[in-house]
């Protein structure tokens, strides 16, 4: 993962909280002061945090499990969508679908018929639908990869969940508890933390501060992939060196066998000589 600045951080708005009449007691530990009716967050602590995040993160990315994004919030869609698809890892960014978690056989019998869509219409079957079935089909598929087209590849439950702004996805948070998943989120000051596993302090608000956290956390998953990758290429080195091993070994046998033939037969050769 890449070192954070508390300078970066400041630049990017990150210390900035919500009004002190809004504040949650439960961020006290994570604030600095107050200015101008504003909780500031202390970025000491969400540069600590930020590292054992992501820490955990890669950890989890390492394992092969995926890592769930969540953030329906204007400011934070596209940043997430970006971050989240560029390490390969499932989001939504769109409405969450109810029962995402806790109904996850549902959700997915709704991505296989994306899939089924997607086939009818490379078989043939699509082109044989009168106009008016075409063009439900095709409202359908657009409705479904809008809201699940992030998620296709998730074929289990997540390892992890990662959110941006636990209050406005406080539905998401109530389901990977139920399901005992871990949570990851940035917390602003208006938030309860005991809500979450792991937490960043931080302006949820801003989008320059979401870039700024996203950058941070979706580093720490790459290394962890990366991980994940070298030991799947030492293992596939390791087992073509214990195939080669005993190849080797039958040839030498075989060479030994084929140099031992010659010296018997010398052998007999000289002992009848004797004999005569």
């Amino acid at each position: 993962m890449e070192k954070v600045e508390v300078k970066e951080l400041l630049d990017a708005g990150v210390h900035f909280g919500h009004l002190t009449r809004k504040w949650n007691p439960n961020m006290a530990p994570y604030i600095y002061m107050e200015r101008n009716g504003i909780h500031i967050i202390n970025l000491y602590k969400t540069v600590a945090k930020i590292q054992e995040t992501g820490d955990a993160l890669a950890k989890i990315a390492a394992s092969g499990k995926k890592i769930l994004f969540v953030a329906t919030k204007k400011q934070a869609k596209e940043i997430v969508a970006d971050k989240a698809g560029a390490v390969n890892q499932p989001y939504i960014t769109e409405r969450w679908p109810g029962g995402m978690l806790t109904n996850f056989v549902t959700i997915r019998k709704a991505v296989k018929k994306m899939a089924s869509i997607d086939r009818m219409k490379k078989d043939g079957t699509f082109d044989s639908l009168s106009k008016k079935e075409r063009l439900q089909v095709n409202r359908q598929r657009a409705k479904l990869e809008k809201n699940l087209g992030s998620i296709s590849d998730m074929t289990r439950l997540p390892g992890a969940l990662f959110v941006v702004d636990i209050m406005r996805e406080h539905i998401a948070i109530k389901e990977a508890q139920k399901l005992n998943i871990p949570i990851f989120a940035m917390v602003d000051t208006n938030s309860d933390p005991r809500e979450v596993d792991y937490l960043i302090p931080a302006n949820d608000d801003a989008s320059k501060s979401i870039e700024k956290i996203m950058s941070f956390v979706t580093s720490a998953v790459e290394d962890g992939l990366n991980e994940r990758k070298s030991e799947r290429a030492e293992k596939e080195a390791k087992s073509k060196k214990s195939e080669a091993k005993p190849e080797r070994k039958s040839e030498e046998k075989s060479e030994k066998k084929s140099e031992a033939k010659p010296k018997a037969a010398k052998k007999a050769k000289a002992t009848a000589e004797e004999e005569e």
